[in-house]
């Protein structure tokens, strides 16, 4: 596949006044109803796609996160970040491979974290993470069409935070040809602007916690140019379900039934092919 959707504007998104706020679908029909909604990108979510397969974050394969990859883009125009987790491989030719085998799937470009997958060891050595984004950079420049790449470092979730050592990683990311860079669990208004006067490439924030100390007007203010929700969209509606589930299989009540969205009202989300 030679043309990713959207893949002229994605860069461009990055670069506009207005910040790009990108909703994280996790299945066709979310992705059909996300992409009526006005965003002007996506992006897919670790999470997300793991419960829609049945499975806990981080138990999906290599396999079976391209083949996502293919549904994700296949329901929308808009252009799709890939959340690749740490790219299914630890070595950067093996990173550099999954650059070139997710771009066949059409995405406008991924995410590669330095999340190792061992919760005794999380974080990958920093020399080695930044290796593995250089392959992934150079992977991506012998491709014949425009993707973008995002590197993530993920210390704050596992408690790593040190604010100094994960902006020099990520400036490191930057100096390694990423095109963008975050660091999940980065809540902290002060630390957010330090990081975007640190590097010359566009920030992104995980916008998920439900005692985040911000909205969106303040990350607007600060610089920060691109956000991203996770799986707190999937979170919610997995949440709901179990909830209203759950309760009718203890009271057998029906009252949940006058919540549901009318049959026809859905049906017009969803095209007939």
């Amino acid at each position: 596949m030679n043309q990713a959707n959207g893949e002229l504007d994605f860069r461009a998104l990055h670069n506009a006044d207005e910040m790009l706020i990108m909703p994280n679908p996790w299945d066709k029909g979310s992705t059909k109803i996300f992409s009526q909604c006005g965003f002007k990108a996506l992006a897919t979510t670790s999470g997300g796609m793991a419960y829609a397969l049945g499975k806990r974050d981080g138990y999906v394969t290599r396999d079976e996160a391209l083949q996502h990859c293919r549904d994700i883009v296949s329901a929308t125009d808009l252009p799709v970040s890939a959340d690749l987790e740490k790219g299914f491989a630890d070595t950067p030719e093996s990173v550099a491979a999954m650059i070139h085998d997710v771009a066949e799937t059409g995405v406008a470009g991924c995410s590669i974290e330095d999340y190792t997958g061992n919760p005794d060891r999380a974080i990958f050595d920093e020399n080695l993470a930044v290796e593995r984004i250089a392959a992934a950079v150079e992977a991506k420049n012998t491709l014949n069409r425009d993707f973008v790449l995002t590197a993530r470092c993920e210390s704050y979730l596992w408690n790593q935070p040190g604010r100094d050592s994960v902006i020099r990683r990520l400036q490191r990311f930057a100096d390694a040809g990423a095109d963008v860079v975050f660091s999940p669990g980065m809540d902290n208004l002060s630390d957010i602007e330090v990081l975007v006067h640190s590097v010359n490439v566009p920030v992104n924030v995980v916008v998920s916690s439900p005692s985040r100390p911000f909205e969106i007007s303040d990350l607007q203010r600060l610089g920060v140019k691109r956000i991203s929700i996770g799986s707190s969209m999937a979170q919610l509606i997995y949440g709901s379900t179990i909830k209203i589930v759950s309760e009718f299989a203890r009271t057998q009540s029906l009252d949940f039934i006058s919540e549901a969205m009318d049959y026809e009202e859905l049906e017009a989300w969803f095209s007939e092919t």
